[in-house]
């Protein structure tokens, strides 16, 4: 897997349900954008507030929305129950994703084996591929780099979604899967590190801002890509007030409101999420017009 992935968002009316038309507006302007994929059902999904008929028809929605364009669709379908994990990932691959992005076990605080028994587990009962995903400020677990390449071994775990923030060990990650002889992409979990991680031998991110600004991710990855590292940087360097506040307060709620005030869709969150409180929303609006995507959609 490489380039941006947009952790997609879950659009909800006012009422609190599903708003898939706005769902199906964003994802036709990511396709547009020519984002290499989407995942719904995610931390930025707020997948733990979904019920499992909303999480199939979103994941449904998207390969549907999304079918004849190149953007691909992977689906979150981690949770810390290893069985439940397996089930609905068998579901996800069956209904025609491309991979399903699976959380390390949150609650639980299994060992380095537990988690590493979980992702093969998933890998082996499915037909596509599984990318890990580790997030300890979530889950209160990390994997280490030694438990990442033994994981690359398996045939259908080739990618990292690596959101602890720190360069060290996505280096370190790359380094031992060298060591071992097998190769695993790493994608950033977070867009303030896109850039360094690139740097160090990332390919690509799994953002949030890209529900944003889907096109100007696409540019920083085109600029890395073919050596242009000064615009990448420029790049990076404009939006880094977005970077930053969009993590202000719990994700998604900082995305969710500026979604809403460029149109997108509302900014309705799910307990125990709540709006953005007002020194936040000023912080958060200060940054758009900063950025310069105040009332324009990229």
């Amino acid at each position: 897997m490489r380039g941006v992935w947009t952790a997609i968002i879950t659009p909800f009316t006012q009422s609190g349900e599903l708003d898939l038309n706005a769902l199906k507006k964003i994802l036709r302007d990511q396709a547009d954008a020519g984002i290499s994929g989407v995942i719904p059902c995610g931390t930025t999904g707020e997948a733990p507030t979904l019920t499992n008929d909303e999480k199939k028809l979103m994941i449904q929605t998207c390969v549907q929305e999304l079918k004849g364009s190149p953007v691909r669709v992977v689906a979150g379908t981690g949770s810390n129950v290893t069985r439940d994990t397996v089930e609905f990932s068998q579901w996800a691959s069956s209904a025609g994703v491309d991979g399903v992005l699976v959380v390390t076990p949150y609650y639980n605080k299994p060992s380095q084996f537990g988690m590493e028994e979980h992702f093969k587990a998933v890998a082996s009962d499915i037909n596509c591929e599984v990318i890990v995903y580790n997030v300890p400020g979530r889950t209160g677990v990390s994997l280490t780099a030694n438990t990442v390449a033994r994981l690359a071994k398996h045939p259908k775990i080739r990618t990292i979604k690596e959101a602890t923030g720190n360069p060290t060990l996505s280096s370190e990650i790359l380094y031992q899967a060298a060591q071992q002889g097998v190769q695993i992409d790493v994608l950033s979990g977070d867009d303030a590190t896109y850039l360094p991680l690139l740097s160090i031998g990332a390919v690509g991110v799994i953002s949030v801002a890209s529900n944003l600004f889907p096109r100007a991710m696409v540019e920083l990855q085109k600029s890395f890509d073919t050596g242009d590292l000064k615009k990448a940087l420029e790049i990076h360097q404009r939006y880094y007030p977005l970077f930053r506040d969009l993590f202000i307060e719990s994700n998604p709620v900082p995305i969710k409101a500026a979604m809403a005030a460029l149109g997108w869709c509302s900014s309705q969150v799910r307990l125990p999420l709540s709006d953005l409180q007002p020194t936040s929303l000023n912080q958060l609006a200060r940054s758009m017009e900063e950025c310069k995507i105040v009332r324009s959609r990229s």
